[in-house]
């Protein structure tokens, strides 16, 4: 199971998680990293797309932890619905949501926690960070290790079979 921080413009315009830049962005890398996007159950821990008009874009704002907590049900019942034997935490949102406040994924990526929703839970970059790297130097080197960290999830997967 893969959860994102919440939707993007495109997937509150579509209905469905990852679909857009990020979205793209995702399906390669769990290509490069031998996944099939169809093992992985993809959804949000907030559910709406919360944002800011600015002229005829609208975007992003990060959400209240009011949000995330509102937004909870839902997701224990997406997790209770699917059973995961892992669970990725995509961006800080994601993964304060699920590990509590006190996580920091600057500290905590990529390492793997047991948790009552599932055997693994570990946490990664959110898609959309590395597409605002600074230039494509950056956003090369953030792809290759979001890219190791979904190497090592599937590594964990082949071990829960």
């Amino acid at each position: 199971m893969m959860v994102g921080e919440q939707p993007g413009n495109e997937e509150d315009l579509q209905g469905h998680p990852f679909v857009g830049p990020a979205g793209k962005l995702f399906d390669r890398a769990l290509e490069d990293a031998g996944i099939q996007r169809s093992e992985v159950y993809v959804t949000n821990a907030v559910k709406h797309f919360k944002f800011e008009e600015r002229g005829k874009r609208r975007l992003h704002k990060k959400p209240r932890v009011s949000e995330i907590k509102a937004c909870r049900p839902w997701l224990e019942e997406e997790v209770d619905r699917v059973h995961p034997e892992i669970i990725v935490c995509l961006g800080a949102v994601a993964a304060q949501s699920i590990l509590g406040n006190a996580f920091r994924l600057t500290q905590e990526r990529g390492k793997f926690v047991e948790h009552p929703w599932a055997q693994r839970v570990t946490a990664t970059v959110h898609p959309s960070a590395i597409l605002r790297a600074p230039d494509k130097e950056q956003r090369h080197l953030a792809y290759r290790a979001f890219v190791r960290d979904l190497q090592r999830v599937r590594g964990a997967m082949k071990n829960a079979k």
